[in-house]
């Protein structure tokens, strides 16, 4: 493979194409008697390694966890001022804010994802900006490749 398609390719991503199966016959038994799996043969693994997802999952709960709960704490916030009678906040004020708290949670969730560092060697940076410009890269043209296809 060349580096450059390699370099293209996730790191997760299986190197080879599957060909469709063919059409299995009825009865599922009769094959796994004839093609019975070698005990030492590993099937190709396209799941995400558990280091990029413990990575992406502590993005997570920084770019979503904390907008949400902004977002929670909105409504406790409005509740004491108004019971305390300190202000008097209209009810449209806090749901709009509430509901800006909860959109950027939304946003993080996406951002936590995309701006993981998807190679199992290489960390990454704490804001993550640089994976998410070359991540966000990779998903687009995996979504044009796939549009061409159809």
């Amino acid at each position: 493979m060349s580096e450059e398609s390699q370099r293209d390719r996730l790191p997760f991503e299986p190197k080879k194409n599957r060909k469709k199966a063919a059409k299995t016959p009825a009865n599922p038994s009769s094959t796994a008697k004839e093609n019975p799996q070698q005990p030492n043969q590993k099937p190709e693994s396209t799941a995400v390694p558990e280091v990029v997802s413990k990575r992406m999952v502590s993005r997570i709960a920084l770019f979503c966890g904390i907008p949400t709960a902004l977002g929670i704490l909105t409504f406790i916030v409005s509740y004491v001022v108004v019971s305390q009678q300190w202000l008097k906040l209209p009810n449209v004020a806090v749901v709009l804010v509430s509901m800006g708290f909860f959109g950027l949670g939304v946003l993080g969730l996406s951002y936590g994802v995309i701006s993981a560092s998807w190679d199992e060697e290489i960390p990454g940076s704490k804001l993550g900006w640089k994976e998410f410009t070359t991540n966000w890269g990779r998903l687009t043209s995996a979504w044009r490749s796939a549009g061409q296809k159809d």
